[in-house]
């Protein structure tokens, strides 16, 4: 049996996976910013030694670059004290079973590709939607890691005088007066300025779409994250923008979109890494 390890800004979610099948999950509060290297590592060995038992290795993913060969995290989101942890090194040493490391978009796009049933054959993208917006390559069945675990990062581009994370993430709610999840339940209820917020949203998504085809021209995309489960509020516009804008009908065409469990996803893919 494995151990998936799902690193978030507010929740470490854990799950026990056999076979690529998730056979049991629990959620922990993430690290609190105010502790040390040394209390944030004693966090996360506390919530593992609850699930080591039966344990043949160990695969964790984390919102940071990520030195894969040596299992170096560096300048984690949100845990101010990982600047450069050697967290590969920290976790053998305890547990005596092989770790593995990556960055979390690349997790979530593994386990995404392996609850899809994905053929390897071509390449899928799965991107998050959350407190940030990360992407993760999987090209004939293998994450594209890039010399940092940053194959993906596209959201860091200048768009509208700010990167264009800012656009598909939290913060874009955040600044409109509301969390995704409180602007969300206002839409379920025809709010008209929660139903507007999310078509623009999808409007920025679209461009967000366009890169992503342009630079992978993959055959299918899966989004993941809290904001993903208000897909039905912006998906409409998204896909008539991307229709629009980009100039390659065809392959719009042949383009898949999906959405998946991030937790669940990322747990099952830091388990198969």
């Amino acid at each position: 049996m494995k151990l998936g390890i799902d690193i978030g800004g507010t929740t470490v979610n854990v799950g026990v996976v056999r076979d690529g099948k998730l056979l049991s999950a629990s959620s922990y509060p993430s690290f609190d910013k105010e502790h040390t290297l040394e209390e944030t590592l004693g966090h996360l060995f506390s919530i593992i030694d609850g699930h080591i038992d039966g344990i043949d290795s160990i695969g964790v993913g984390v919102p940071s670059v990520v030195d894969v060969e040596k299992g170096i995290v560096y300048d984690t989101a949100n845990i101010p004290s990982w600047k450069e942890v050697h967290l590969k090194e920290e976790l053998e040493k305890r547990y005596n079973v092989p770790v593995s490391i990556n960055n979390d978009a690349n997790c979530f796009t593994i386990g995404a590709a392996h609850l899809c049933g994905d053929d390897g054959k071509g390449i899928f993208v799965g991107i998050t939607l959350g407190t940030g917006v990360g992407i993760g390559v999987v090209n004939e069945g293998k994450i594209i890691n890039g010399a940092n675990t940053g194959c993906g990062e596209l959201t860091w581009l200048p768009y509208n005088g700010r990167p264009l994370e800012y656009w598909c993430g939290k913060s874009y709610f955040l600044d409109r007066g509301a969390t995704p999840a409180e602007f969300c339940e206002r839409a379920g209820r025809g709010d008209g300025q929660a139903l507007e917020t999310f078509r623009q949203y999808g409007y920025y998504l679209a461009d967000l779409l366009s890169i992503v085809v342009s630079a992978y021209d993959p055959h299918m995309i899966v989004f993941g994250g809290g904001i993903s489960n208000a897909g039905r509020y912006f998906e409409s516009e998204m896909l008539s923008r991307l229709e629009n804008i980009f100039p390659f009908h065809e392959s719009i065409k042949k383009l898949k979109i999906g959405y998946s469990s991030q937790s669940d996803a990322a747990i099952i893919g830091a388990s198969l890494l």
